[in-house]
């Protein structure tokens, strides 16, 4: 007796009309209605990505997923990727045939965004009609139903043949996609694709994507061993890491270290984020100027240099100087990682690395006021993207639940047949009959 793998999409190897039909139908059930009536037609890994979809709030009629990296942006970023070293093991086993085999290869990271994507030329012309390009987000809460999303979602790999696809848009296309795992570390890098007509879900065309990011982890590994070798000239090595502070969505900051991370206490997660941001303008602080920002009420340096002193000893003298007291070194913040998202328009990447607000029980007037600017800034960029998707993901924050112009600049964009028009109508309608003064971020 033999299994049938339910990541195959044609396990014989062949497409059949009824099954094309079959699965339009249960998609139109599933879109239309939201039942569970034709779950017994579908394969479970892809019934259970249409409900992630769904919930996603992903139209299935819907835009293009959007475009959030472009020409130098996109350039800078594929150079510092670690699959931009093993490019050449995946030119080698799967695009220089591309052409003749008629297929596209996609090579996206762990987001799913489209790093390269190369092969034959008139499917990648035909292809950019859906933007399945450079710098697209393909990931499954963006684009549905997809090889190279899906499989970043289950962490497996996995054939999505035509209308297995979530989007109608996409449903004329199959593909074929494998995740790529660091080799040392196990962090998932992204995913190698093969998109094209019926013939990419043939079990042949999975098992040739396996077999080439097994051979792309393996070429990471020997590039690993290579670069700690002491054969490797010391102008290569690797720069030191700065450290990390995590403050966003979180009720202590958290230090984060090549040698380990430490939970800081609310207070000194108070003054580590101060000296961050002190560290912008280039300047230090005084304890009279600390202790300003750190109580709402009048409190005594003696105070602030007590716990300034503990502090210095938790994390180093080597990070936190006196006299005045500033950062000696770098210290990168997820807050600035927003920030710097937001100031090149990459809002959608913003979006993706804003855990929450800094550091919600705070009532530190510096760090309220640094909640503050982020939270407005995120807000009125998202309301300027005017993209469905993002307006979507933004209203699930605690901050965007009572926004009324919010929720109602998502209903005006969606599409009319969006899944998820209903409920924020309802939630609109919610919010004008209940009387409210929400807090608005200037």
């Amino acid at each position: 007796m033999t299994t049938v793998n339910p990541w195959l999409a044609l396990p014989e190897g062949r497409p059949d009309p009824a099954l094309t039909r079959r699965l339009r139908a249960a998609h139109e059930a599933l879109v239309t209605r939201g039942g569970p009536s034709a779950v017994d037609q579908v394969r479970a890994v892809v019934w259970d990505s249409w409900r992630r979809s769904l919930g996603s709030g992903v139209d299935p009629d819907g835009t293009a997923p959007p475009v959030d990296l472009l020409d130098d942006d996109l350039l800078a970023y594929r150079a510092a990727h670690p699959l931009a070293a093993v490019l050449p093991v995946i030119r080698r086993l799967l695009v220089e045939d591309a052409e003749a085999d008629q297929m596209i290869v996609a090579v996206t990271d762990a987001a799913g965004r489209m790093l390269w994507v190369e092969g034959d030329r008139r499917l990648r012309s035909r292809a950019e009609g859906v933007n399945f390009v450079e710098g697209a987000r393909w990931s499954e809460e963006v684009a549905g139903t997809n090889a190279p999303g899906t499989a970043l979602a289950v962490d497996h790999a996995v054939q999505i043949y035509g209308s297995e696809h979530y989007r109608r848009p996409v449903q004329n296309w199959s593909c074929s996609a494998a995740p790529v795992h660091d080799p040392v570390t196990g962090v998932l890098l992204g995913a190698i694709d093969v998109t094209g007509g019926d013939s990419v879900a043939s079990p042949h065309v999975l098992t040739l994507v396996r077999a080439t990011v097994a051979a792309v982890e393996s070429e990471l590994r020997w590039l690993h061993r290579e670069q700690v070798s002491s054969r490797r000239p010391p102008a290569q090595a690797a720069r030191p890491v700065a450290p990390r502070l995590e403050v966003l969505g979180r009720e202590r900051a958290r230090l984060v270290r090549p040698c380990g991370a430490v939970e800081l206490s609310l207070r000194h997660s108070e003054l580590l984020l101060l000296l961050a941001e002190a560290a912008v303008t280039g300047r230090g602080r005084t304890a009279e100027q600390l202790a300003a920002e750190c109580h709402a009420a009048e409190a005594a340096p003696v105070t602030v240099r007590a716990e300034l002193s503990r502090l210095r000893r938790l994390v180093g003298t080597d990070l936190v100087g006196s006299r005045p007291y500033r950062l000696l070194g770098a210290l990168d913040t997820d807050l600035d990682q927003v920030r710097r998202c937001l100031g090149r328009g990459a809002v959608g990447p913003a979006l993706e690395r804003y855990a929450g607000a800094v550091l919600p029980p705070s009532s530190a007037p510096g760090v309220v006021a640094a909640r503050q600017r982020v939270s407005a800034l995120l807000r009125q960029s998202v309301l300027a993207s005017r993209r469905p998707e993002l307006l979507l993901r933004y209203s699930r924050l605690p901050e965007a639940q009572d926004d009324v112009a919010v929720w109602q600049t998502c209903l005006e964009w969606l599409p009319p047949g969006a899944p998820s028009r209903p409920g924020v109508a309802a939630h609109l309608h919610r919010l004008r009959r209940t009387p409210r003064t929400p807090l608005r971020v200037h």
